[in-house]
């Protein structure tokens, strides 16, 4: 019961009032269990409005920022999606329960190793784990209709926007710390992309992503 009670307070105190109100995504926070995502140590922790440390030093993106993504992406049923970068797995997982398949990509090997494990255990099954680097796009003859990045950019590589569907949405987070702002792109044909700017937010940057220089000589 008190998990529950936590759970409830997460979702009415922290994500409800952060213009998450698809009622889909909140009876779905019910649904997959975020503290079982996470090592017993860090499961009290769980429901907690912080983004919380990984394997490799990074951070898993706090509740409400997770449930903004899977609000914004709305992936359906029919629809595949490309993660870059595994976290706990949970956010996958979210994206799993509603979508057809996904496909997470994952640098690290130790977040990578304990990402499937926890996926495994879990019995999500349309969770396709691979170790390597996406940032700059996934298998090019691939292409999804809804793509998430987890760590911020200071630039969106072209490749993964061409790996975008027609009518598919792309989330990610743009700019350096302390300033950046989260995006929604949305293709809506061969050559033309829409830019939907959805909030201000600061979150771990993408170790791989292109660095652009604030300089110029």
């Amino acid at each position: 019961m008190k998990t529950e009670q936590a759970r409830f307070n997460m979702i009415e105190q922290q994500i409800r009032p952060w213009n998450v109100l698809d009622n889909g995504v909140l009876e779905l926070l019910g649904v997959v269990k975020r503290e079982k995502f996470l090592p017993p140590e860090q499961q009290e922790l769980a429901f907690m409005d912080t983004q919380l440390p990984l394997a490799d030093g990074s951070l898993m993106l706090s509740p409400k920022m997770e449930a903004r993504i899977v609000q914004e992406v709305a992936i359906k049923k029919h629809e595949n999606a490309l993660v870059v970068g595994a976290g706990t797995g949970y956010l996958s997982a979210l994206l799993a329960y509603h979508g057809r398949h996904i496909t997470c990509v994952e640098a690290n090997p130790g977040v990578f190793a304990a990402a499937e494990k926890t996926l495994l255990r879990e019995g999500v099954v349309n969770v396709t784990l691979e170790l390597g680097d996406a940032s700059h796009g996934w298998c090019s003859e691939a292409d999804y209709d809804v793509i998430v990045l987890t760590g911020s950019m200071q630039a969106l590589p072209e490749k993964l926007k061409q790996q975008l569907k027609i009518g598919g949405r792309l989330f990610v987070v743009l700019g350096s710390a302390p300033s950046m702002t989260a995006y929604l792109y949305n293709r809506q044909s061969e050559a033309d992309f829409s830019v939907k700017p959805l909030f201000d937010t600061s979150i771990a940057a993408d170790v791989h992503a292109e660095h652009v220089s604030a300089f110029s000589f």
